[in-house]
């Protein structure tokens, strides 16, 4: 099968304009190890870069240059997506960034290895979220929209500080604030709000705990598997550093059967998504559905046996592979790095 991969952030999406560090990073070591799973598969691999910043990748994958104007440029990614039988998008919720390019596989007829825009959209929308996850008895922050006419200063007091803002749409940290009294509020708004083109910011309760997400594949029909549950490690403003999978914890069973449930109550979701999560002494807090392919599948990949872009595709085409078997521990950078592996007991995906 000839696949194309296209990574969003470092492979010319934005022809490397306004391109957070933190994502063209975690997107380059996303695609290399995508290429590398799908390339032992003997697929023929097709992917993209900016015309000025071309990629180590391995021999045979075939780069299609970018350029820099927009209009060249879509011209140039229609005729890659008309020249392939099926296409893995990697890119932001940011803006309905991944939900447009979903659109436009769709509008060329070709297979979406991965949700299709309907799904993205509903998905992706942090927004409307809180309501899904009531309706199923899951636990998420206190969340309210900050629409026009809102009072942002009476908002946070009602939620208590300190508070979280954020893009309605968006990934990774990219316009992530906290705002721990009255003082920062204005700023850490303004910030969410540079994130977005529509502006649409929403505020959330803080909560704390252990930040970490559940891997998880689905098969465009309700049906889910568990692939793993990752701890995630965060820096300043939520910056993603990497993490460790599986993730040792006591809660780690239930944060899988939470990201199952609220996964499963979302149509069209296919192939490998993501759920973030918030882990307490006492509780699993549901953060946000990413329907898409997300970094934690670089440590994934090596602590499980099994190539995870081979199960990726069986769900995609509606048949939920099992659980591979997890049997080693790793500690992964947002990179790619492998930073510590070590054997741990042989035991059937997250749950």
């Amino acid at each position: 099968m000839r696949v194309f991969v296209y990574e969003y952030a470092s492979g010319g999406g934005l022809a490397l304009r306004g391109v957070p560090a933190s994502l063209a990073r975690e997107g380059a070591a996303m695609r290399a190890a995508l290429v590398a799973d799908l390339s032992a598969l003997g697929h023929q691999i097709v992917t993209t870069a900016d015309a000025r910043r071309r990629p180590d990748l391995p021999p045979g994958v075939e780069i299609v240059d970018l350029p820099a104007d927009d209009r060249a440029r879509n011209r140039v990614l229609d005729r890659a997506i008309r020249a392939v039988d099926a296409v893995w998008l990697i890119a932001p919720e940011t803006d309905r960034c991944l939900e447009r390019l979903a659109a436009r596989v769709e509008r060329q007829h070709r297979t979406l290895l991965g949700p299709g825009a309907d799904a993205i959209r509903h998905a992706s929308d942090k927004a409307r979220l809180p309501r899904r996850l009531a309706a199923l008895g899951l636990r998420h922050p206190t969340t309210r929209t900050l629409g026009r006419g809102v009072d942002p200063a009476r908002v946070a007091e009602a939620i208590g500080y300190p508070i979280v803002l954020k893009p309605a749409r968006g990934a990774g940290s990219h316009g992530v604030r906290v705002a721990g009294r009255p003082g920062e509020l204005r700023q850490a708004a303004a910030a969410a709000r540079r994130a977005t083109r529509d502006g649409r910011v929403i505020m959330q309760e803080h909560v704390r705990g252990a930040a970490a997400s559940v891997s998880l594949l689905a098969d465009g029909r309700g049906g889910t598997v568990a692939l793993a549950v990752n701890s995630q490690t965060l820096g300043s403003s939520f910056s993603y550093r990497g993490g460790r999978t599986p993730f040792d914890h006591p809660l780690a069973p239930r944060a899988a059967a939470a990201a199952l449930a609220v996964c499963q109550s979302l149509e069209g979701l296919r192939g490998y998504v993501g759920v973030d999560v918030i882990v307490t002494d006492t509780d699993v807090v549901v953060i946000e559905v990413n329907p898409r392919v997300t970094t934690a599948y670089l440590g994934i990949r090596a602590a499980v046996d099994g190539n995870v872009a081979a199960l990726a595709l069986s769900a995609c085409a509606g048949r939920l592979p099992s659980a591979p078997l997890v049997s080693r521990r790793v500690h992964f950078s947002s990179a790619g790095r492998i930073l510590c592996r070590e054997t741990a007991r042989a035991e059937r995906g997250a749950a």
